[in-house]
């Protein structure tokens, strides 16, 4: 078995959160000098450039912020997710991972030089105030957004607790731009939530992967058997809005129902280093000095009908357990075509506090799909019967993200050819108009509440839990 060499920490980021969790892991890289000659032509260009500056610009400037925004540069103009980050920042990157900080609740990303809200995390500052996936902030406080790195636009929508902000949003459903007031909040994001839909029948959510959720995941199914008192019959893995999380986490979670040992999910990039294969097995993914969470799971955990809800908010780590699940036939993916997160990013350390955010590999599902601009596409598509026509068009992705590294595999395409759509009106009631009126209420009420009745994506994947169930005592 091919154990992965850990030869130092590093921090691996899938996207840029503000007062939410960002993509975090552990890599092997290893420092490694450049083989190729310095562009000698190219950087007496940009001595040039920085001695004119300091000789003509309008106001003094410091050599360390000219040095600094040219890394940003640099960085910035690869992909939109590679970065700087100033001390502060780095600070601010580790602590997404706990589960606690000041913030906003918002998952961001870079679209034409301003930042895109990719989707608000559950009961947060943001989602209570109506923010939605697509909106475009334009000014933070009196400060124009457009210009300002992502590690920028965080710092300063982070902050203490109850410290007021304004972010001026545009919309494309609006005409004109729309003014949030809000206060910044600890943001306590709850990773795992879990219910008994019915009698044999459990709902697991996983919000975000942090250092703590394969435990949280663990303990949850664990009281769904308790509270069922007999053996399962199926359970839904909701990652639907899940922006992401600790790569360990992910591949843990996909081990608390896959069989010993599969591949969850590799990495191909151009260092030796960058290049991983991650397996359903306590090494990759319990943390160092820890027994393994998955130990005292019920037996059946690896082999009980599984449903895995997706949509367009579900990215990078989220996006890792659908195709490992969806690739090695444990689960039928339900939803709507995920983000498309597929890129690694390694925050490599600059020896001064600092460090850079750097790409450096894409993720691959077990089956070799680059998830990259694509996303999962499920196996059965059905709208979300909480939001409009209008929202769902509106939803961003990846592939629709200014630069965003492109699929090895080419133009996007479809995986495999889903199954007919399913309309998105609720089954039980069947009332799509009733469903689709919720959108604007949904914002404000902070997470949805497991209902089937008021859920498309979770009534039809309870349903097919249920078929399943008939299938097999018909095989018996």
């Amino acid at each position: 078995m091919h154990i992965p060499k850990m030869k130092k920490i590093v921090w691996l980021v899938a996207g840029a959160l503000a007062g939410g969790v960002l993509t975090l892991s552990l890599q092997a890289l290893a420092n490694k000098e450049a083989n190729s000659p310095l562009p000698l032509t190219e950087l007496q260009t940009l001595s040039n450039v920085f001695g004119k500056v300091k000789d003509n610009y309008v106001d003094p400037v410091e050599d360390k912020k000219l040095i600094s925004e040219a890394i940003k540069g640099m960085l910035t103009g690869l992909d939109p997710h590679s970065d700087y980050l100033d001390p502060e920042a780095f600070k601010e990157l580790k602590e997404g991972t706990q589960g606690e900080f000041g913030g906003l609740g918002i998952e961001i990303g870079a679209e034409d030089g301003l930042v895109k809200v990719i989707a608000p995390i559950e009961d947060t500052p943001a989602q209570r105030a109506g923010i939605k996936s697509g909106d475009l902030i334009i000014k933070i406080d009196e400060t124009p957004v457009r210009g300002l790195s992502l590690s920028d636009a965080v710092k300063k929508m982070r902050g203490k607790p109850d410290t007021p902000i304004t972010l001026t949003i545009a919309r494309k459903t609006e005409m004109k731009p729309l003014v949030f007031n809000l206060k910044r909040a600890i943001i306590k994001t709850k990773s795992v939530r879990f219910k008994l839909l019915e009698p044999d029948y459990g709902y697991v959510r996983v919000a975000q992967f942090q250092e703590h959720t394969i435990e949280d995941l663990a303990s949850a199914v664990q009281q769904l058997y308790k509270e069922n008192k007999q053996p399962l019959k199926g359970i839904v893995l909701d990652l639907r809005d899940d922006p992401g999380g600790l790569l360990n986490s992910a591949v843990g979670v996909s081990a608390a129902f896959l069989p010993q040992d599969k591949l969850v999910v590799y990495t191909e990039g151009r260092a030796a280093d960058a290049k991983m294969r991650l397996l359903a097995s306590p090494p990759y993914y319990t943390r160092p000095n820890s027994g393994n969470p998955l130990a005292a799971l019920p037996a059946d955990a690896r082999s009980v009908p599984l449903v895995v809800l997706v949509n367009g908010g579900s990215a990078s780590a989220s996006e890792i357990v659908a195709g490992a699940l969806q690739d090695h036939k444990r689960g039928i993916v339900v939803g709507t075509q995920t983000f498309g997160k597929g890129s690694v990013q390694s925050i490599l350390p600059l020896g001064n506090g600092d460090g850079i955010k750097l790409t450096t590999a894409r993720y691959f599902t077990p089956s070799g799909r680059s998830i990259q601009a694509k996303g999962i596409v499920p196996d059965v598509i059905v709208e979300d019967s909480n939001a409009s026509a209008a929202e769902q068009a509106l939803r961003v992705r990846e592939a629709d993200l200014t630069n965003h590294l492109s699929n090895p595999g080419g133009e996007e395409k479809p995986s495999a050819k889903p199954k007919p759509s399913v309309p998105s009106s609720p089954v039980a009631n069947g009332n799509s108009k009733a469903g689709a009126n919720k959108a604007d209420d949904k914002t404000q009420l902070g997470p949805r509440e497991p209902d089937p009745k008021n859920d498309a994506q979770l009534a039809q994947g309870l349903s097919i839990l249920k078929v399943q169930q008939i299938l097999q005592r018909k095989e018996e």
